[in-house]
């Protein structure tokens, strides 16, 4: 499965984000030829990814939903098995063509939107030696949740993007058939989400369900902010109409599905939890390991890397625990955090109010770190009530322009007791702003690079802005209390545990009870969020390592440069250099801090 049919089929994230494992090769000398060839050469690379660009949309429409494009609006994404198996020959079919073109003589520029699409597309292929596309649902979602992520980020102007909306409805059964004939090739082979994992999946399913259309979630999100500029009468027929479409379509579909699931999947869903178990699971979870830290670790390095940081973390924790006065261990402090009322609310709106006043206290601190700031705005919403039980603390969803949606920082209302008020602050600075809502918006925003940059993304280097930016919070007038200190300190443990936890449960072997209990011992974090948490490790291997090793690397690119440009280093620029050039690889974005850095000597001596 391609990165751009996990996006499109999953529904989950609204961020692209792909990964590469082949090296990015070296600036090459560019010899001399005719005036005007170097400029032949681009106008035929561009064409390239322009015509991909479009291929991909029409390939995956929840994605060209998803980036502002409503030209596919009514469709959905074809996965038959024909259709995938189409869809990998694509992909070797454009290796080929990316080989056939000279890189030398394109331009600087141009040469690593080559080195960036060819690693894409090479890893894509890469993947295809293992069955990734018989995973299509679990705790965090799949078909049986897509239509309400669809339902969130379709443009709602006119009466046709409901329309549209409606002929997506009518392709439910057709989606669904196509689902069931995945999941059962995966069980056929042993392909399948652990059985500890898939334990609410019912649950979820019948949130969808119900003999009132109207009551559904896929209703409810539809119509929840119906434009003034739809008629009364346009309004009355469109609610008619997808309540029609949904009893009689949608929710037979998802009844079909339920059934499949409890009669035939869930009993074979297996009982490991690691992707060490599956048929090639122990070079599948190197590839994964590859795909997402854009690094050569192996595993056992990674394992050992986060043993080091959870040590250097938890004596930090200890500083501050002690002045917040708190005479007992570490671990006393970690209960204390978890069930002293003063750190919780009892009303959800409070906890919503309380993250919308967080996030207007960091905007107005942003110019002192940021000398090109977003123009997309972002808000904060709670997680739709069907899937916040199996959802994590938070999420974002990106906006956009073209399509009239803002970013949204999602925060968890669920269980208000797992919700505690001193892990709000760094929680906000990652999921919204200086974190994931600027640096997606801002790459969105760069008109100079081509769309799969714009749009697309390297895990490591999202994911690794997100926990650098909680760390800029005292430079943002956060982190004033100690407990506040503590949390930001609890969230760069609950990643660096990540690192031991994911390659201790796919590549050594670790039950998920030792999981949960190397966790709980090192992190303040709630008992359901652990569990949470540990979960989405076991369905998504390797995809939690990112965020570590991508913080440790922009941190490191910081220190070097302020160290190396003393008083010259202006952290405004640093940060623009490092998002202006999207989400790249965490090699190209070593190389690209190096030589600004080498810029500035020069400028300097010069």
């Amino acid at each position: 499965m391609t990165r751009f049919e996990i996006v499109a089929s999953i529904g989950l994230t609204l961020t692209l984000v792909v990964g590469g494992c082949a090296p990015v090769t070296a600036p090459a000398t560019v010899p001399q030829e005719r005036p005007g060839a170097q400029q032949d050469h681009a106008v035929h690379f561009k064409q390239l990814l322009d015509d991909e660009w479009q291929w991909v949309l029409r390939e995956f429409p929840a994605l060209a939903t998803y980036v502002g494009d409503t030209r596919y609006d009514d469709r959905l994404t074809d996965l038959s098995l024909e259709a995938i198996a189409r869809r990998k020959e694509h992909a070797r079919d454009l290796v080929r063509r990316l080989d056939a073109i000279d890189r030398s003589r394109l331009g600087e520029h141009d040469r690593l939107n080559y080195d960036l699409f060819r690693r894409a597309t090479v890893e894509d292929v890469e993947g295809e030696a293992f069955p990734s596309e018989v995973f299509q649902i679990s705790q965090r979602g799949g078909v049986y949740s897509q239509m309400v992520s669809l339902a969130q980020s379709i443009p709602k102007f006119r009466a046709k993007n409901y329309d549209d909306f409606i002929q997506r409805l009518r392709g439910v059964p057709r989606l669904v058939d196509q689902t069931i004939v995945l999941l059962r090739k995966g069980a056929e082979s042993g392909v399948t989400p652990p059985r500890v994992t898939m334990r609410d999946v019912e649950e979820l399913i019948r949130n969808h369900i119900s003999d009132d259309p109207m009551r559904t979630p896929i209703f409810t999100t539809l119509f929840d902010d119906l434009p003034p500029s739809i008629s009364a009468e346009d309004a009355d027929r469109l609610r008619r109409e997808t309540a029609a479409v949904i009893r009689a379509e949608v929710v037979p579909a998802y009844r079909r599905l339920l059934d499949f699931y409890l009669s035939e999947y869930y009993p074979r869903t297996r009982q490991t939890i690691g992707m060490s178990a599956l048929p090639e699971g122990a070079a599948w979870y190197a590839y994964r390991v590859r795909q997402m830290t854009t690094t050569d670790r192996s595993p056992d390095e990674i394992h050992r890397l986060g043993l080091e940081e959870v040590a250097r973390i938890r004596a930090a924790m200890e500083t501050v625990k002690g002045e917040t006065g708190f005479r007992g261990s570490l671990d006393e402090f970690f209960v204390f955090l978890r069930t002293d009322p003063r750190f919780f609310f009892t009303e959800k709106e409070a906890l919503l109010a309380a993250y919308r006043d967080i996030a207007k206290r960091i905007d107005p601190g942003l110019v002192r770190l940021f000398g090109t700031l977003p123009r997309q705005p972002y808000g904060v919403l709670p997680i739709p009530a069907h899937s916040e039980k199996t959802q994590t603390t938070a999420y974002y969803s990106a906006g956009s322009a073209a399509g009239g949606r803002p970013g949204i920082f999602y925060a968890n209302t669920y269980d208000l007791k797992s919700r505690p008020k001193w892990e709000m602050e760094a929680l906000t600075l990652h999921e919204a702003v200086p974190g994931h809502h600027l640096q997606i918006s801002l790459a969105q925003e760069l008109p100079e690079l081509p769309e799969f940059r714009r749009f697309g993304g390297f895990t490591a280097f999202v994911e690794g802005w997100g926990l650098y930016a909680e760390s800029l919070g005292p430079e943002l007038g956060m982190y004033q209390d100690p407990y506040s200190k503590f949390g930001q300190l609890t969230y760069e443990m609950w990643r660096a545990v990540r690192l031991v936890v994911d390659t201790g449960i796919h590549s050594k072997g670790w039950s998920r009870d030792r999981a949960i209990d190397y966790f709980r011992s090192n992190a303040g974090k709630s008992e359901h969020d652990i569990i949470v948490e540990i979960d989405r490790y076991i369905v998504t291997p390797a995809q939690a390592l990112a965020y570590k090793l991508g913080e440790l690397k922009i941190k490191e690119l910081r220190a070097y440069a302020t160290t190396a440009l003393g008083d010259r280093f202006d952290v405004r620029e640093f940060h623009d250099l490092v998002l202006g050039g999207g989400a790249i690889p965490l090699s190209t974005l070593d190389a690209r801090v190096r030589e600004w850095v080498d810029g500035k000597r020069g400028a300097r001596s010069s």
